[in-house]
């Protein structure tokens, strides 16, 4: 009986690890936009730092930030973020993201405010394909994301809940080319103002 609190300590231990809940370099002080620059996609709304998150104001479509700074993995790797929706209609976080030499789009609240998903896999964005599904997003809510890239998966959470997690094996990856300019790594808002925090990003 006298191990059973290292026992638990390292039960717990690896769970956070799996959860995705261990120390990652941050890509966000909370004060400045630091290697982050806004992207002209014409028409996109402004960019700054309010109350230690990035905000994005509502554009005609997309507004949306591009990391300029070291570079990042594109395999193997985790993001986290924690992502708002404060006015709009459309999606509030949209992320631009490398899979390997390829990449591919996470889009939550799209096609109206609801829908969940990739964009795009086998040449089906993230309306119409597997990865697709649906939930309510509250205005002014901080929801926890999670994106995880594997050599044959992609896999997302949305305050822990996993919403995505499919085999990329032999698949067509690709990205619409409205997001294209958001790349190595971005995160983007459609006709919404939307805010995004402690973003941070993992080697796996």
């Amino acid at each position: 009986m006298r191990h059973m609190p290292l026992l638990l300590g390292l039960l717990f231990g690896c769970a956070a690890r799996e959860a995705g809940t261990g120390d990652a370099p941050a890509l966000f002080d909370g004060t400045s936009l630091g290697k982050w620059t806004s992207v002209e996609f014409g028409g996109e709304g402004k960019v700054h730092v309010q109350d230690g998150a990035i905000v994005l104001e509502e554009g005609v479509a997309l507004t949306g930030v591009a990391w300029s700074g070291e570079a990042l993995p594109k395999a193997n790797y985790e993001l986290s973020l924690e992502a708002r929706k404060i006015d709009g209609q459309d999606f509030f976080c949209g992320i631009a993201f490398p899979v390997g030499s390829k990449a591919c789009s996470f889009v939550a609240g799209g096609w109206g405010g609801h829908v969940i998903g990739l964009s795009s896999i086998d040449g089906m964005n993230a309306s119409e394909n597997e990865t697709t599904s649906t939930q309510d997003f509250e205005r002014g809510r901080w929801y926890k994301i999670r994106l995880r890239v594997e050599p044959e998966t992609i896999k997302a959470w949305i305050d822990g809940k996993e919403v995505i997690n499919v085999s990329i094996k032999g698949r067509d990856v690709s990205i619409h080319p409205a997001m294209e300019s958001a790349l190595p790594l971005g995160l983007t808002a459609y006709a919404t103002k939307a805010a995004f925090r402690d973003i941070r990003i993992k080697k796996l």
